[in-house]
């Protein structure tokens, strides 16, 4: 059984290792990766003993229990059940693909099937133009003139367009970040599979379907089919119970469980997120747990539907759905148990997204700038949150203070919401007494670097703390920037002292 250890200033919790003896499909083997760790002196950790697998029943016929995962992807595959390690065809629900990877898997799809070939399902392709937008860059410009092109081909439904880069908000259809765009659009729907050309669709997971990121080939070849062969993959469940703090936010949720199971951790795993805390969350909450399950390996994320779920979705669709959950039997790999009422806002250092360390700790690393933007850190949640500690403060930024709402929507609530609590004053009010930066249009914008004049990149080797979802070397721009990701919170108390600041500073 792999065993962990935690230092005394995280949080004590629970892990129990489920017997590989548990998954009853025979033709599939799985073994846990050892992983050699540094023993610390102040262990905490606890782990319940090893469970001898249940005995199957002797007579009559014994249905496996599943997990969510499990059950959608039976039945997508049209198949009674299903156990981790199988491969199957599954019939996808929802194809996303954007300006990056579109133009690529288009051209695999025409090659494949022919120059004159139609998509399988017009009305089940989303096109979502958003990474290298605000540019003059050629190639960018030339990638989102493919869509169009392509859009207009095959009569693509959803095909969200922007034509006037001089002003986003000329361009009725344009939305922005895909993510956050499939979810605000109704794209996301329990049970369904939906799969995007973008390793973060793992966000749509908090709707309580299958997400996840593909590559190229393989969406070129949904796009002629609507079918992907996958990979059964096993269930990492993550128990989160206690009252969330005032001061934490799901950011550092997820930034703890990386930092605890490593950016390796969940490698083809799928990761359910239950609890008492979770049913807590918002939905723009339980997207940013979902967001970061690839930086831990997670093959997808995925929490269970409730009344936050079906209110949210209200609006935003009329196509029928059918939640799933896991069975009370479900064998799950590994379960960790957190209490995180104990949890203190973390932040990841340079260079992994599993580099975890305290905020406090970090109170002398000096920093050049702060980003608040992107599918993990850009929704409306996130910049009412940044406005409370810019108003809790009552005072200046120290840093350059970057902010990019993810959609075009977000943009809209930055500039029309008031903030609770805050007298009135919407969320740009607030930025603007602050001394940050305008609010910029809306798209992935320096998340991932992109052309040297997109807005907030870093072109210089500078210290930057974001709330975005990755810290390697180059991800904002240049390669010796170093980038300590946070919570929309820690950023914001970091611009107001120019250092990574703990915001229980301001929010106390």
């Amino acid at each position: 059984m792999a065993s962990c250890t935690i230092s005394s200033h995280f949080t004590a919790f629970i892990k129990k290792d489920v017997g590989l003896s548990a998954f009853s499909s025979s033709q599939s083997s799985f073994s846990v990766p050892k992983t050699k760790r540094r023993i610390s002196r102040e262990i905490v950790s606890v782990m319940t003993p090893q469970q001898s697998p249940r005995s199957p029943s002797a007579t009559g016929s014994v249905k496996t229990a599943m997990t969510m995962t499990e059950k959608i992807l039976a039945r997508a595959s049209e198949k009674p059940q299903l156990s981790p390690g199988e491969n199957v065809w599954v019939n996808v629900d929802i194809l996303m693909t954007h300006d990056v990877c579109g133009p690529g898997s288009f051209g695999i799809f025409k090659k494949e099937f022919g120059q004159n070939a139609k998509v399988w399902d017009r009305e089940k392709i989303v096109i979502i133009p958003d990474h290298y937008i605000f540019t003059n860059d050629e190639r960018a410009n030339r990638n989102v003139d493919i869509l169009r092109d392509f859009s207009t081909e095959q009569n693509i439904k959803y095909f969200y367009d922007i034509k006037d880069l001089g002003n986003f908000k000329a361009n009725p259809d344009y939305k922005g970040v895909c993510h956050v765009a499939l979810a605000q659009e109704g794209h996301c729907r329990p049970g369904e599979v939906l799969l995007g050309t973008d390793s973060h669709t793992c966000t749509a997971g908090a709707f309580g379907e299958f997400a996840t990121g593909i590559g190229n080939t393989d969406a070129g070849f949904v796009l002629g089919t609507g079918k992907i062969l996958l990979k059964v993959p096993p269930t990492l469940r993550f128990v989160m119970d206690g009252e969330m703090p005032d001061y934490l936010l799901a950011k550092d949720v997820i930034l703890q469980i990386i930092g605890e199971i490593s950016v390796s951790g969940a490698t083809y795993k799928s990761m359910e997120f239950v609890g008492s805390t979770v049913e807590s969350l918002t939905m723009e909450e339980r997207m940013t747990l979902c967001n970061m399950v690839v930086e831990a390996g997670g093959k997808n994320g995925i929490v269970p539907v409730d009344g936050t779920t079906h209110k949210y979705l209200e609006d935003k669709t009329n196509v029928p759905y059918e939640p799933v959950y896991s069975d009370e039997q479900a064998r799950f790999l590994s379960e960790y148990r957190f209490d995180i009422s104990k949890l203190e806002p973390v932040v990841a250092k340079p260079h992994s997204p599993d580099n975890r360390a305290l905020a406090r700790e970090c109170k002398d690393v000096k920093i050049d700038r702060v980003y608040i933007g992107s599918c993990t850190g850009g929704k409306t949640e996130d910049f009412l949150a940044a406005a409370k500690v810019f108003y809790a403060s009552g005072k200046k930024v120290k840093v350059p203070t970057f902010l990019v709402p993810a959609t075009q929507k977000v943009w809209l609530d930055v500039y029309g919401l008031p903030v609770p609590g805050c007298g009135g004053k919407t969320c740009s009010q607030i930025f603007e007494e602050a001394g940050c930066d305008t609010p910029a249009s809306p798209s992935c914008a320096a998340c991932l670097g992109g052309p040297r004049d997109t807005y907030a990149r870093m072109n210089e080797p500078q210290v930057c703390v974001s709330t975005t979802n990755r810290n390697f070397p180059g991800r904002m721009g240049h390669r010796e920037g170093q980038i300590y990701l946070a919570s929309p919170y820690t950023a914001a108390a970091s611009a107001l002292t120019g250092f990574v600041t703990d915001p229980r500073e301001f929010l106390q």
